[in-house]
């Protein structure tokens, strides 16, 4: 039934990647203080604009995202995320074996919302760049993933003022 469901919810995800942005717009604005403490993470909603991305990418992207905010959200208050992606950059798989070095990229704007009425509580643009692994993980590793991975943990920082990991290399971004 999980497969299912997974398949369900990423079919959903892809139909939504490619639309109009799902967020309001407008100029950044902070999360209420209180809400800092109380928030804890309810559905991720992402559109882009024309990316170079695989099938999956609006499937990797909402699970690690949730993942990553789910460690630094702990409260009791749902809110969702509207994430609209307007660039991403991946290192080239060849350009990194041959010289052992490439960096990932990902940009665009995250709106929290109150899920009982839509109003967006805090906005603010987010741009990371995360490093290929080397050789190795040029090759073999999940680009998506670690460059999904590295805007969950800057929402996290930029929002929450938080680290949802500690460093090191147990998580796909090393740190």
């Amino acid at each position: 039934m999980r497969p299912f469901v997974t398949a369900a919810v990423a079919a959903a995800l892809l139909s939504a990647a490619a639309c109009a942005p799902v967020i309001e717009g407008g100029p950044p604005m902070a999360l209420p203080i209180g809400l800092q403490e109380t928030a804890q993470i309810g559905s991720v909603t992402l559109s882009t604009d024309w990316l170079d991305a695989e099938e999956d990418f609006a499937g990797t992207f909402s699970e690690e995202v949730h993942e990553e905010l789910s460690r630094c959200m702990w409260g009791t208050a749902p809110i969702n995320l509207r994430v609209h992606i307007d660039e991403m950059q991946r290192a080239g798989r060849l350009e990194t074996l041959l010289t052992g070095e490439g960096t990932h990229t990902l940009s665009g704007t995250v709106e929290f919302v109150d899920p009982a009425d839509n109003r967006v509580l805090g906005r603010f643009p987010v741009s990371v760049a995360t490093s290929a692994q080397g050789r190795l993980g040029g090759v073999l590793g999940d680009r998506q993933m670690m460059v999904s991975e590295e805007f969950g943990r800057a929402v996290c920082e930029q929002a929450f003022g938080r680290n949802p990991r500690d460093r090191g290399p147990h998580n796909a971004t090393g740190g």
